[in-house]
This record gives structure tokens, sequence and C-alpha cells, in this order.
């Protein structure tokens, strides 16, 4: 009896949307968090670490969203400025582009004839497509995706931010830089190990890479708090 094999899961189709709620989610974590401890280490009251955490969310969701749309959207201008300049050189000089198809594949270790058969078959079927895959490497997989992007990052954003928003809402005054830091390290622990699960990697050293930059955050957002040891 023929068992057919279960269809390969890639993680390579995720590395758009991946990318963009990775640096979201951290980004709103540490942020937000290095507003809070600063602003409570300066001494000032509680409704003022409050606001200021939720005035950072807010900025830094919008920032991050135009940030994001901003930066894939010049990447997707790119590629459809090359998609277009291939399509006119299909059209103007359709043998000079076969032969430069068929010298990609004799690059990568097929023959001569066997390049030029793939190439005339690929042509035949969808010239632009084998063009854009092969020559230029833009794929359905890794194309720009401007708003799937500026969406995820700002989502990821939020969800980041609310740990140390909720923190500065629940706990003691006298311990909200101590209890921030406490809940960002471990929020970064989390977001760091699932993420590098998610793009195939080892969870331990995804947390603890993310966490030293957290660390390292959060220590200079305390120092220079402190420099203002003054309620605002």
């Amino acid at each position: 009896m023929i068992h057919s094999r279960s269809p390969e899961v890639h993680r390579s189709g995720r590395s758009g949307w991946l990318r963009a709620a990775v640096l979201g989610a951290n980004d709103g974590i540490v942020s937000v968090a290095g507003l809070v401890v600063g602003i409570a280490a300066s001494g000032a009251p509680a409704s003022t670490v409050l606001t200021t955490g939720i005035a950072g969310t807010v900025a830094g969701a919008m920032s991050m969203a135009a940030g994001e749309y901003v930066s894939v959207q010049s990447q997707a201008d790119t590629e459809h400025a090359d998609l277009a300049i291939e399509r006119r050189e299909l059209h103007e000089d359709p043998h000079s582009e076969l032969e430069e198809l068929a010298a990609i594949y004799r690059h990568r270790g097929l023959n001569a004839e066997l390049a030029h058969e793939v190439a005339r078959q690929l042509t035949a079927h969808d010239a632009l497509a084998a063009h854009a895959r092969d020559e230029l490497g833009i794929t359905d997989t890794t194309r720009a995706r401007p708003l799937q992007a500026a969406a995820a990052s700002a989502a990821a954003f939020v969800a980041g931010a609310a740990l140390p928003v909720l923190t500065a809402l629940l706990a003691p005054h006298a311990h909200v830089a101590l209890a921030t830091t406490t809940s960002t390290l471990a929020g970064l622990c989390i977001t760091g190990a699932l993420a590098a699960r998610a793009g195939g990697a080892q969870p331990l050293r995804g947390a603890l890479r993310v966490m030293f930059w957290g660390a390292l955050a959060m220590t200079a957002a305390a120092a220079i708090g402190k420099l203002f040891d003054t309620p605002l």
C-alpha cells in the first residue's frame, strides 16, 4: 500500500509578517517599558507614569505602522519597477531574454541543452514569472506586502506595550520601576522564545538575546530617570 507524503510545511512564507510582528512586539515592550521605568525613576506621580505609558503606546503603534508601510512599500515599488523592465525587455528582445534565462540555469548546474529546454518551456508557460523568480528573486512567498507588514507591526506593538502599561496600572507606585523591569524581561523571554520557535531557531537562544537588549534598555532608562529625580 502506497502512502502519500504529507505536504511539507516551510517557514519562509512567514518571513514578511513574522519579522514585522517580532519587531513590533519587542519594540512595544522595550520602548514603552523604558518610558515607564524612566518616568517612574524620576519620582513622577502614578498618573503621569500611566499617562506616559498609554501615550507611548499610541504614538509607538502609529509610528511602527507608518514606518513598516513606507519601508515595505519602497521594496514593493522597486519590485514593480524591475518587473516593468523585464516586461519591456521580453517584448522587445525575447530571444536575448531566453538566452539569459538559460544561462542562469547553466550556472546552477544544468547542461547547456537541458538549460535551454527548461528556459524554453518556462518561457512558454509564463516568461515574466520565470524571470521574476529566477533572475530577480521575486516570488509570491517573498514579495513585499506593505499593508500586512504595517498591520502586523502595529498590532504586535500594542500587544507588547500592554505588558508595561498594565504593570504600571496594577503595581504599587513605589515599586513600579522594579515591577515593570521584571515583567518586561519575562515578556521578552516569552516573545523571544516564541519568535525563535516560529522561525525554526532554538527558543532559549532567542529568549536570551532579546532579554539582553531589554535589560540594557531598562538600565539606561532607569539611569536617565535618576538624573531627574524630582516629580514632574
